[in-house]
């Protein structure tokens, strides 16, 4: 982990300044870009292991960014961290959505944004792959996740998720028939005191079961507990 390469997409100077000394203090390589078509081409140059990225940014915004990464096939994956002033529950809930893997208000502390980048790490690392032990496959009636292929197919018709619900999916069905807090899915799929309301993981899960049509009925509320999918 202290090889990482991390890369900071933000337009503040005195920002990128600061993050760039406090994080590079951790041991990892540090990349800076001041707006998202300079990010995007550092992106494609120097494969770095996780993107800090504001929203605000001029030109492209961050959401963009993000869009454009998470239909790039070979990047999918890589964690995105926005880390940005735009912290009402709504720009929370869009850039969950749109498959960041973290989401941190500023002013924050970079101490505290190291700490998120080691968790995201770790979370890329430990994901299943085509050689790792984990089960490629995972099926519940119409359902049939591909894990390698991060792909979701009902009746053969391919799902859209992003990666947060791609990663609760994955959860659930790993876990037929069991009830899970909200809390419970979010440190399952993020990780322990990861900020979230209880109203995001709700709007995930509604999300969820319309993408999923019929069979987003195999997601059971559970009043006053949380939700499960159906043994």
């Amino acid at each position: 982990m202290a090889k990482a390469t991390i890369l900071v997409i933000e337009d503040d100077p005195d920002i990128r300044e600061l993050l760039s000394f406090s994080l590079s203090k951790e041991g990892w390589t540090i990349l800076l870009a001041s707006d998202g078509e300079e990010g995007l081409a550092v992106l494609r140059s120097a494969n770095p292991d996780c993107v800090i990225l504001d929203i605000m940014l001029p030109g492209m915004d961050g959401l963009e960014i993000l869009r454009a990464l998470k239909a790039d096939g070979a990047r999918k994956r890589l964690p995105v961290i926005m880390a940005t002033a735009k912290g009402e529950e709504s720009d929370i809930v869009a850039g969950l959505e749109l498959g960041a893997e973290d989401y941190v208000v500023k002013p924050f502390s970079p101490k505290v944004l190291a700490a998120r980048i080691r968790s995201a790490l770790r979370r890329a690392a430990s994901r299943p792959t085509r050689d790792s032990g984990a089960e490629a496959f995972l099926a519940k009636g119409d359902m049939r996740l591909d894990v390698a292929r991060h792909e979701l197919r009902v009746k053969e018709r391919k799902v859209d998720l992003s990666a947060t619900e791609f990663a609760i999916m994955e959860f659930l069905l790993r876990n037929p028939g069991w009830v899970f807090s909200r809390s419970q899915i979010i440190d399952a799929v993020k990780g322990r005191d990861y900020p979230v309301t209880d109203r995001a993981v709700d709007v995930q899960i509604l999300s969820l079961r319309r993408k999923l049509g019929e069979a987003g009925e195999e997601i059971e509320t559970v009043r006053g507990v949380g939700y499960r999918l159906r043994d």
